[in-house]
């Protein structure tokens, strides 16, 4: 179970289950620039740093798709040397899923050590209760996303049996729409087949990619969250017609799941200089206080 710091300062106790949500890195073979623009191996290195400084033992580091740009077996393996070494710091299992920009045979050899396959990068991890289901989303030759009716079939199977703390899917094409509208044409199809396969189950959200920004929504009654990329993203300060990707606004999520909630945190890569108000004098100082004293000290505003 992830190391979560701090005793219980307000209604909730500490989430009992921490994950590192990443996705997009596009790593290219050699370290070849993207588009030759986009340094995805350092801008992955920066990344993982920032996770590193996170001072959590997360549950699992969740990858959700577009892992290599092109699918070439080399970025396989300069992925997994670049995350392996962080996850076993850490002490985390790392989960990875498929995108379109994946080719699912290199990567069922070169990530998880199996034979070569067009089969679906499927799985299911114990979180120490919390369940997590990576479904792949990819179809093979093409950008937009499915399910086939052998996942969702599958999908159904995994599901009749509830988990102590419920389940998360973990996919890349989420079943959102995109604010750029031309994004749709490379969205997750039959969306309505994949609603009927989790309805009424123990499904308490779901985790994707894709997009290059963070967003959140709704689908079929379930929340859903969009991670921004490691590669780059989009910037959405121009018109949604002229979007394009920037090498600027890289970030994660991390992702607290509670008893009865699940928060998602932005956490940007860019390390800048903060103010150093707070620090663990100060923390030991509020956990030796009753809850009156705290709000007196913390709460309270100063008398003009």
């Amino acid at each position: 179970m992830a190391s979560v710091p701090g005793p219980q300062f307000g209604a909730h106790a500490p989430a009992g289950h921490v994950i590192v949500h990443l996705s997009d890195t596009h790593v290219m073979a050699g370290g070849v620039p993207l588009n030759g623009r986009f340094d995805t191996t350092k801008n992955l290195q920066l990344t993982l740093e920032a996770v590193e400084r996170l001072g959590v033992r997360p549950d699992a580091l969740v990858f959700t798709g577009d892992l290599t740009d092109l699918g070439e077996p080399e970025a396989y393996r300069a992925l997994r040397a670049a995350v392996e070494p962080v996850a076993e710091r850490l002490g985390a299992p790392i989960i990875w899923v498929a995108g379109n920009h994946d080719e699912r045979p290199d990567l069922h050899r070169d990530l998880l050590d199996e034979e070569p396959t067009q089969q679906p990068v499927n799985g299911v991890w114990d979180l120490a209760g919390l369940r997590l289901i990576a479904l792949d989303s990819s179809v093979p030759g093409w950008h937009h996303g499915d399910l086939d009716p052998g996942q969702l079939a599958w999908l159904r199977g995994v599901l009749e049996t509830p988990a102590p703390h419920g389940t998360l899917l973990a996919m890349h094409h989420p079943p959102l729409p995109s604010h750029i509208p031309f994004f749709d044409i490379l969205e997750l199809q039959n969306q309505p087949a994949f609603a009927d396969a989790i309805r009424g189950s123990d499904v308490r959200g779901i985790l994707a990619g894709h997009l290059h920004y963070s967003t959140s929504g709704m689908f079929a009654g379930f929340p859903v969250s969009v991670a921004a990329a490691t590669c780059y993203t989009m910037n959405l300060q121009r018109p949604p017609q002229l979007v394009n990707g920037m090498d600027a606004g890289q970030s994660f999520h991390l992702v607290h799941v509670y008893d009865d909630t699940i928060t998602h945190a932005v956490v940007p890569v860019v390390e800048a200089p903060t103010g150093d108000h707070f620090d663990e004098a100060w923390l030991a100082a509020m956990i030796a206080r009753t809850p009156e004293e705290r709000r007196e000290a913390f709460s309270r505003k100063p008398q003009l």
